[in-house]
């Protein structure tokens, strides 16, 4: 089962069972406090000394099946080249789980994810899965990663997944038609932008 969800309600969940085993995941420098065991593929032991940090080398993840109560895998899966494995590895140690995720929107719109990221990410509020894509590029970005985050405390419902699943995390991986698609120009966005701006002054005038 996986359903829409909140980092807020997350955030109430752990600080409610502080006795869990919880795992974060390729979070970098940014660890959820309740978080009791890191894992990323930077060896970031000096920086998480307090925690039990654990590094990441290959597709299959170096726990036990079930080995945690709860696994945050936060702006993780859009980078991950065996994503499919990477999913299944997620539900194979742990019992339930968050995972956040940029919309396409915010993926399109900032200059970092456009070499970084690999898939795209929708969910089907129907059949309740996540489906993932290969990236596309429909605009030139326009914003950075601080400016991203600016702009998610206000838009986040339109910048961001987050997603709470138990049990298994159900998917699809979809195949989409890059040429079906044309790419938006800056230069086509500010022409329009400012075609506007100026029939408005004229018609003020």
């Amino acid at each position: 089962m996986i359903r829409r969800s909140s980092k807020q309600y997350i955030d109430k969940l752990l600080k409610n069972n502080l006795n869990w085993k919880i795992l974060d995941i390729g979070c970098g420098y940014t660890a959820h406090e309740n978080a009791t065991v890191i894992c990323d593929v930077q060896d970031l032991s000096s920086f998480y000394k307090d925690k039990n940090f654990v590094k990441l080398d290959g597709n299959v993840l170096p726990f036990k099946d079930n080995e945690f109560d709860f696994v945050i895998a936060s702006h993780v899966i859009e980078h991950v080249k065996d994503v499919k494995t990477f999913i299944n590895e997620l539900s194979r140690i742990s019992s339930k789980g968050y995972i956040e995720l940029p919309t396409i929107l915010e993926d399109n719109l900032v200059f970092e994810n456009k070499k970084d990221h690999i898939w795209h990410m929708e969910f089907d509020d129907i059949d309740n899965k996540l489906n993932i894509s290969e990236k596309i590029q429909y605009l030139e970005p326009v914003i950075t990663v601080s400016t991203s985050k600016k702009f998610s405390k206000i838009f986040r419902q339109s910048l961001v997944l987050e997603l709470y699943w138990e049990d298994n995390i159900e998917f699809n991986l979809i195949q989409k038609n890059k040429n079906d698609f044309q790419k938006i120009s800056r230069l086509t966005l500010f022409r329009k932008f400012l075609s506007k701006h100026l029939r408005n002054i004229l018609r003020k005038n």
